[in-house]
């Protein structure tokens, strides 16, 4: 009988989900695979026009299937026979509504193809209007709810996206009994404990999108909910009074789910989080730390001892909550709605000539053409970046706002839009693409100026995600721009292994998240530090960029 103890991380990103196999002792990294989801790899119920983004629940139990089993297909049979635990991190707020059973209306016949009975994935923006709403009633309402939340409810968090449904669509008001978070739903599924009574909840989840608070006795009133709107009568009821960290067993596999993926049913599953967290977790991140989930978008996250933190509200931030990170401290979360997707963006707009004319030539055969395409669209972000690397600073006239996805932090709002300003006859594509590279720096810098602001201590950054280990001209340009050394951690799945350590600790192979960190660490592979003469010189075109933001917000341009 092998001594070897394993643990499984799943981590659902926007496009795909990822799962490490890791033995809980050591860290080492066993197997792992990936797999994006069929559905949304179709552009099936989402309407980027509008800023609808939905999930089909059925995409989430597939790939979890092929993950789990592929890579236990790699790892060999004496490794499934060892692992001990598991758990998942997830996007969020990415909620879905739920019948009595605690079955996704989505997977109901009747339902099986209305996007608004599937996850409201966390970039879809359709519920401003809600989050208005709630950020109006909440200012003068006797308890204002928003106050742990950086006192800005998002159109990206639950209350506003359920809100935003129920008035939408009566099919689903009616069958609709209560809502459910991925990171919850996925932990429940496999378990056998989705009716929503039953379901664990996670202090993640809660305490940074659902507005839920020990002190005041769980989610907003009663009260506050129907005076938003009545539809919202009853919910309260119908959710959860008691949150659970991530150290927290919700149970163990079923008898069909353990079938279904190989496993034992004595595989502890433990409360699920959201991927930003996990991540931290998994790239090491310790107290007055900031670490950068960089990817399609940022999730900022630290970790603050109570007395550092006492009674003080950090004003435009995305919570402050009591054990959502590392239990014993408190959590604080910012982030970017748009990172690596400014740079996506900038990258469709070039290749509209390939898609659109190249796509339909009849010079070349289709293999040819397909071929070209795909080499030519791989190849436009590494040359952007290299040709604008070359570009000397006095020479950068453009300047550019980051916020083609709205705002996330600091001061919430998904109703401003990105600006580019400075654009001359001889402004060419690499100087567009620095400009938009060094508009995310400086929405980097707004986060850290407001946590210093705020008075939080922040005594370093850690990069985790794509964009942190394979662009050494952003990560740079970040470093000058915030003055501040950057480590990057050599973990590739840094959300998957923080899940990985969650489970380590839920199947009690270790006792504390930190114990399961200093174990099951993978360190750090490089660091930025800045340059003194960029820091100076972007300090002074910082001050221009704050200076456009506040132009294109005023003016809602």
């Amino acid at each position: 009988m092998s001594e070897k103890k394993y643990v499984i991380g799943l981590d659902y990103g926007s496009d795909s989900a990822r799962a490490v196999i890791v033995e809980a002792l050591t860290g080492e990294e066993i197997a792992s695979a990936v797999k994006h989801y069929p559905r949304w790899m179709e552009g099936k119920y989402c309407v980027p026009a509008k800023d609808q983004y939905r999930q089909h629940p059925q995409d989430y139990i597939d790939v979890m299937e092929y993950i789990i089993k592929e890579s236990l297909a790699q790892a060999g049979p004496e490794v499934a026979k060892n692992v001990v635990g598991m758990s998942f991190d997830t996007t969020g707020s990415t909620p879905v509504f739920v019948n009595e059973e605690g079955v996704p209306l989505a997977m109901l016949p009747e339902f099986a193809e209305n996007p608004n009975a599937m996850f409201v994935l966390w970039k879809d923006h359709t519920a401003v209007k809600e989050a208005a709403e709630i950020n109006e009633l909440a200012q003068k309402y006797k308890i204002d709810y928003t106050q742990y939340e950086g006192g800005i409810y998002s159109s990206e968090w639950v209350w506003a996206k359920a809100l935003h449904v129920l008035r939408s669509d009566e099919s689903v008001r009616k069958a609709a009994y209560s809502w459910i978070e991925h990171c919850d739903w996925m932990p429940a599924l496999i378990t056998g404990t989705q009716k929503p009574a039953e379901v664990v909840r996670s202090r993640c989840a809660a305490g940074h999108k659902a507005m839920w608070l020990e002190a005041w006795g769980g989610l907003p009133e009663e009260e506050f909910l129907t005076t938003l709107d009545p539809l919202l009568k009853g919910y309260r009821d119908r959710l959860y009074k008691d949150t659970y960290t991530s150290d927290v067993k919700v149970g163990h596999l079923t008898e069909e789910w353990a079938q279904r993926l190989g496993l034992s049913t004595e595989v502890a599953v433990g409360v699920g989080a959201f991927d930003c967290h996990m991540g931290a977790v998994g790239g090491e991140v310790t107290p007055n730390v900031l670490a950068r989930a960089i990817g399609t978008s940022t999730c900022d996250i630290m970790i603050a001892p109570y007395e550092q933190i006492g009674d003080k509200l950090i004003a435009g931030i995305c919570g402050q909550v009591d054990g959502s990170v590392i239990p014993g401290y408190v959590g604080l979360e910012a982030g970017q709605s748009a990172f690596g997707d400014l740079y996506a963006w900038f990258k469709r707009v070039i290749a509209w000539p390939l898609d659109n004319i190249l796509a339909n030539t009849t010079l070349v055969d289709a293999e040819t053409r397909a071929k070209l395409i795909e080499e030519t669209e791989a190849k436009i972000i590494p040359q952007l970046s290299e040709a604008a690397m070359q570009i000397p600073m006095e020479e950068s006239t453009v300047l550019a706002v980051d916020w083609m996805n709205g705002r996330r932090t600091p001061d919430a709002s998904q109703e401003v839009t990105g600006t580019i300003a400075g654009l001359k006859l001889g402004t060419d594509a690499p100087r567009i693409f620095r400009a938009l590279v060094e508009a995310t720096a400086f929405g980097s810098k707004a986060i850290v100026d407001r946590f210093a602001r705020e008075g939080v201590l922040l005594e370093g950054i850690i990069g985790l995600g794509g964009v942190a280990k394979k662009s050494p001209f952003v990560m740079q340009t970040l470093a000058d721009v915030l003055n501040m050394p950057i480590k990057v951690a050599r973990t590739v799945e840094t959300c998957a292994f923080g899940a990985a350590m969650f489970a380590s600790v839920a199947a009690g192979v270790h006792q504390r998240v930190e114990d399961a960190q200093k174990a099951m660490g993978q360190g750090f592979e490089k660091e930025y530090t800045p340059n003194p003469e960029r820091v100076k010189a972007y300090a002074a075109i910082y001050e221009k960029y704050a200076k456009l933001g506040a132009f294109t917000e005023q003016e809602k341009l």
